[in-house]
Parts: structure tokens; sequence; C-alpha cells
């Protein structure tokens, strides 16, 4: 045991201390129960014949409980080792120092490297729910083959989304025709998204004009999700496709068909597996009809 630890040999002590006060309160009372006898003045008060004196509070009792309160302050503001050495700290001493040795090794991996990095996050934190293939398991979950990408914003047009907790609520289903929703699609990858990139260029201006008669209303004018001047009111189309949406999915969770999708907290994830699993998710290959 490391003796050196304040918060073990503090944790020891105050266990000593109460296990000391318990014998000898435990004493006291058994003998009192074996030869005292009651005394004092009876008050008024009677409940079912059984009455009440006025005995003052018993001197252990008090100083008992004045004991307690000159320690807590003392453990609050004097006794708690805030600067000295802890388990605790020093676990999370060495958890930053590894996280630096992780980043200094691991940041500056070119696209192929993170494609693979992300792969074996997906597998061991993803595949369970959304299968090996990423496709979702025939429906339940949602199908990342599709995600950042046109035929993903398809799917959410036609068939709405539970999605993250916004001001907006869910959003349900647009009547759209196939074509609209396609255009639609190809302006958010081209113009709204830092993607910046579309493989229906020439969807971009009609897409334009229905995404100001459709999404404006929520999504806001420039896609950011400002709907009505609110921030926050909608997702921010800007970042779709990109590190920091995932990144948002990740630490609030999501809806999904089937259930909730946890927060991703736990994991701890540097920001190089964020991107990486960013840059693999979107390096499937869409299964979309």
């Amino acid at each position: 045991m490391n003796w050196s630890d304040n918060i073990t040999t503090l944790g020891l002590l105050g266990a000593f201390v109460i296990l000391i006060l318990t014998i000898f309160v435990m004493g006291v009372y058994l003998k009192k129960i074996k030869d005292s006898k009651a005394d004092g003045e009876l008050t008024h008060e009677s409940w079912d014949g059984i009455g009440e004196q006025t005995n003052n509070l018993p001197i252990g009792w008090a100083a008992c409980f004045l004991g307690v309160i000159i320690w807590g302050f003392w453990y609050l503001f004097l006794g708690y080792p805030l600067n000295a050495y802890s388990q605790i700290g020093e676990y999370n001493q060495e958890v930053q120092s590894y996280n630096q040795k992780y980043a200094a090794t691991w940041d500056k991996l070119d696209e192929d490297g993170l494609t693979k990095m992300g792969q074996g996050i997906f597998l061991v934190q993803c595949s369970q729910c959304h299968g090996v293939t990423a496709e979702g398991m025939n429906g339940k979950a949602k199908d990342l083959t599709k995600w950042g990408k046109e035929e993903g914003i398809i799917e959410v047009i036609k068939d709405g989304s539970k999605g993250l907790e916004y001001m907006a609520g869910e959003m349900v289903p647009v009547e759209l025709s196939d074509e609209e929703a396609k255009a639609v699609a190809a302006y958010i990858m081209q113009d709204i998204s830092s993607v910046k990139s579309t493989k229906y260029p020439l969807e971009v201006a009609k897409g334009k004009e229905v995404f100001a008669m459709q999404c404006a209303a929520c999504h806001g004018d420039e896609g950011k999700g400002n709907g009505g001047g609110v921030d926050g009111f909608a997702p921010d189309l800007s970042k779709y496709g990109t590190t920091e949406f995932l990144t948002e999915v990740l630490q609030k969770g999501k809806k999904g068909m089937i259930g909730v999708m946890p927060s991703f907290n736990y994991a701890n994830f540097a920001t190089s597996q964020k991107e990486a699993l960013n840059v693999f998710i979107r390096s499937l290959e869409s299964q979309a009809d």
C-alpha cells in the first residue's frame, strides 16, 4: 500500500476513528441501559401514555456533532490534499503524457493511414450496431455508407430524421421529387458544406432555389442551422460530412431507428482518431439504389 497517498491515509485514519468512536459509544449506552434510571422533569406532552422529559442534550452527542462540524470545515478548506500526491492525479498525468506521445506519433498520417486507423476504430466501436460493412444491418442502425454524401441528404429529405436534439425537433419527411431532392443534396454539398464538392454540379443552381423554399426556414438562408435567427435551431449543414459534425454526434449521441445511440465521450477519442473515423466513413462506397 502506498502510504504517501494522502487520500488513502486520510481514509484509513477516518475509518479507524469511526471504529473507536463506535465501540466507545456502544459501551457507554450499553452501560446506561443496565444502570441508568429515568429522571428529569416531565413535559406536558404525552403520546399513548408515553411522556417526554426535559433532559438536556447528552454531552457526548453535542461533542460529536461539534467535532464533525469542525472536522468538515478542516477537511474541505485545509485537509483535502488538492496540491499533494494522489493516485488519481498520478493517473491523470500518465494519461496526459500518453496522449502527447500518441499525438506526436499519429497526428500527421496521410489519408490512407487515416482510413486504416478509422477502419480499426469503426470495427471496434461501431460495427456492433452498424455492421462490419456499415450498411446498418437491414435498417437496425443508420446506413453509414451514405453518411456525409449526397445519398445521406436525399435519404433524410425522404424519410425525415430523429437526429440530434435541436429546438426545431425531429425533421419530418419533405415532399420533394427525386430530382429536387438530388438537387438540394448537390447544393448542400457544393455550396453549404465545408466539403465543397458534389457529384452533381449541374444540379447546384436548381438545388439552391429549392433549398430557399423548403429548407431555409429551419436551417437558415446559409444552412447554418439558425432558422428564424436562432442559433442552434436546426443542424448546421456547413459542418455536414466534416469531422466536426461527426464529433457532435459522438458527444451527444443520437436517436436511431431501434433506440438511442449513446454518447461516446467515455471513449476519449483523440482528435486524430475522430478525423480518421470520419475519413473512413466518407471513403465507404454508398449502396444507394
